[in-house]
Parts: C-alpha cells; sequence; structure tokens
C-alpha cells in the first residue's frame, strides 16, 4: 500500500460578518461581538461579479465566488490539471433568499411573473457549480448538505480526493446567506435562536444562536506539488472524521457519543494522540443543549480542562452550512498570528463546563495540532485536524 499524499491549505477567502477578506476576518475575530443577527452588511457582488450576472446569482453563491476568488488570488498559479482540480463548496440552505421571494411574486403576480432563473439561483450546488464554471476547474464538482457540518464535511472530503489520487488541486468550503423572514421565523418558533440575538457559548447564561451569513473557501493541494511551485502553505489538512448520533432530527446526542467518536477518528485519520492537540475551535453555538452536549464530549476524549478551546460564534454567529469554513479559517489564521480568539459573548463560564475556554483576550500559543468541530440537525457530527505548515 502506498503511503497516503498529505494535503496542504495554499489559499483562504473569506466573505464574513466580522469581515470580508482574511485580514479584516482576522482583526474582526479579536473586537467585540456586534449585536444583532450577523448580516455581511458591505458585501458588494458586484465586485467580482458584473451587474447582469450578479442578479443571476442567488447572494449563498456570490459569497461562494466572491471567497473563491480571493483564496485563488493567494494561492497563486496553481499548477494543477483542470481535470483534476475539483469543487467541493457545501451550504446548509442554498437559494433561501431567492425561493422566499419568487414565491412572493408569484402569490402576488401570478405564474407568469415567476423569474426562469429561479431554479438555477435556488438549487444547493450553483455555488459549486459557479466557481466550478467561473475558474474552469473540471474535476468533481459537488455539494455537500448536512445542516451545520456541511462545510466541515466538504473539506474533509475534499481532502481525501487528494489523498486518494483523484485530484491534485481542490477548491472546498461553504457558503450560507439564509437570513430570510421565514427562515427567522422557523428557528425562532423552534426556540433555537437567542430572543436577545446575543451569542453566549459555554456561558451559563446561554439560550441560543445568532444566525448568520458567509462564506469560507480554502485551497487544497497536494503537498509536493504545492512545495515545488513556490506556493505559501498556511497549514495542512491531517485528518478528519464524520458520525452520526442517530438520535433525534435537531437535538444532539445529550451524552455526546456521537461527537466522541467524531473526534475519536479524526484524531486516528491524522495519527494524532490527544495528548498532543493543542486547540480546539469548537462547535459552540450558544444553545443550552449543543454546548453542554460538546463540552463532555471534548471531557471524554481529551479530560479536563483539555486543550484551549474557543468558539468563533461569539463573534460571527451561526453561519449554518458554511460555518465549519469560516471556523477552519479562524484556525489556519491563529496558526499564522501565533493566537487563539476568545469566545466573545462568555462571561460567565456555565460551571457544569471544565473546559479550558479562551475569554476575554486573545491567548498567545505555539501553533500545532488542533481540531474544528461542527455538528448539525440530523445528528450530523463532523471533525477536522488541522495542522500548522511544517
Amino acid at each position: 500500500m502506498t503511503s497516503r499524499r498529505r494535503v496542504v491549505v495554499t489559499g483562504l477567502g473569506v466573505v464574513g460578518p466580522c469581515g470580508i477578506g482574511r485580514d479584516a476576518f482576522w482583526q474582526g475575530l479579536l473586537a467585540p461581538a456586534p449585536e444583532g443577527d450577523r448580516l455581511v452588511h458591505d458585501f458588494d457582488p458586484t465586485v467580482w461579479l458584473g451587474p447582469k450576472e450578479a442578479r443571476r446569482t442567488d447572494r449563498f453563491a456570490q459569497m461562494a465566488i466572491g471567497a473563491a476568488e480571493m483564496a485563488l488570488e493567494q494561492a497563486g498559479a496553481v499548477g494543477a490539471d483542470p481535470d483534476r482540480s475539483g469543487v467541493i463548496i457545501a451550504t446548509g440552505v442554498g437559494g433561501l433568499h431567492t425561493l422566499e421571494d419568487q414565491i412572493l411574486v408569484r402569490a402576488e403576480k401570478g405564474d407568469k411573473r415567476v423569474s426562469p432563473f429561479l431554479v438555477p439561483m435556488m438549487m444547493a450546488n450553483a455555488g459549486a457549480a459557479s466557481v466550478s464554471m467561473r475558474f474552469g476547474w473540471r474535476g468533481p464538482c459537488e455539494t455537500i448538505v448536512t445542516a451545520c457540518a456541511a462545510s466541515t464535511h466538504a473539506i474533509g472530503y475534499a481532502a481525501r480526493l487528494i489523498q486518494w489520487g483523484v485530484c491534485d488541486a481542490v477548491m472546498t468550503g461553504g457558503a450560507e446567506s439564509s437570513i430570510t423572514p421565514t427562515a427567522l421565523a422557523g428557528f425562532g418558533n423552534m426556540t433555537a435562536l437567542s430572543p436577545e440575538r446575543v451569542s453566549r457559548p459555554f456561558d451559563r447564561d446561554r439560550n441560543g444562536f445568532v444566525i448568520a451569513e458567509g462564506a469560507a473557501v480554502l485551497v487544497l493541494e497536494e503537498r509536493d506539488a504545492a512545495l515545488a511551485r513556490g506556493a505559501t502553505v498556511l497549514g495542512e489538512i491531517m485528518g478528519s472524521a464524520s458520525t452520526a448520533d442517530a438520535h433525534h432530527i435537531t437535538a444532539p446526542s445529550p451524552d455526546g457519543s456521537g461527537a466522541v467518536r467524531a473526534m475519536e477518528l479524526a484524531l486516528a485519520d491524522a495519527g494524532v494522540a490527544p495528548s498532543d492537540l493543542v486547540h480546539i475551535n469548537a462547535h459552540g453555538t450558544s444553545t443550552p443543549l449543543n454546548d453542554a452536549a460538546e463540552a463532555e464530549a471534548i471531557v471524554k476524549v481529551f479530560g479536563a480542562p483539555g486543550p484551549a478551546v474557543t468558539s468563533t460564534k461569539g463573534v460571527t454567529g451561526h453561519a449554518l452550512g458554511a460555518a465549519g469554513a469560516l471556523e477552519a479559517a479562524a484556525v489556519l489564521l491563529a496558526f499564522e498570528h501565533r493566537q487563539i480568539p476568545p469566545t466573545a459573548g462568555l462571561v460567565h463560564l456555565d460551571p457544569e463546563i471544565t473546559l479550558d475556554v479562551v475569554t476575554g483576550e486573545p491567548r498567545d500559543f505555539e501553533p500545532g495540532p488542533s481540531l474544528s468541530n461542527s455538528f448539525g440537525f440530523g445528528g450530523h457530527n463532523g471533525c477536522l485536524v488541522l495542522g500548522p505548515p511544517a
């Protein structure tokens, strides 16, 4: 059996509610949490798309294109064969803005007024398809839709395509823009949202998540090829795992057993012992059930207090299918800056949670193997082990 090919990250693009572009996003992660829903207020799709194309592209796909453009710009001249270059971009919902708008158009104006672009704008694979067509990457072009674990699953799958020798380069991540009146009503009526729209991960007073939009795209390459062309390596995808709770459509397994298995499998895939891990970017949504179950799972795998833990959702909010990609980006930027961002919004750590949660100020650290967790409605669990450049 031949050795598995190593996979590195050579480009990173972010359209985040706390900043567009990697530098602005990083500064946003260190800033106080904004108030209310986490919209990307200053996103202008015409920076990357002409006005006509922008009108025919749903907002989530616009964000995917913008993030991919930035990621490729940083990666430089990726020399992989276009037929061996893939695009795996996830979403949790897809083109909900377009769907909701066009339902209202039909109800108010009739069938003939429904846009002929409804279907290609609303379909969940529109983000990946748009990126593939824009850059001419003709390898596997797929979309993973596993709720809030989607983009973590996408990155793990994209890395495997390179490890298995199917692709030499893959653009991967996630995009989401589903802050619509109906979505807010649905999440609100199921009591998933914070009534005050304040995200308090791991806090004793946490009462729900704050919905967000955004996108992050990574350029992954086979390590030897990336080094041979002189690319700057931002980090390595060391391992990944995916499991299911098989418990409940929205609630996590209360003992965290599915999350435990996912973390253990990801560590094993990476060849990393629990004692080697230095940092966890937690799913940490700020819901009572999620944070308690995740904290219990982390303790089962790593002991207490375990590695330094942060939830960047205190700043970014919860971007659903894009959350894992934004958090993988946060880990890569933590490597670069040698700091772990604090968990914004956390004032009083839940006394039942015995983790080493980073609060208040960024914490300096020596970059090493780090875990990014994502757990989605439906019982989907995804974990990535990322390593610094080596």
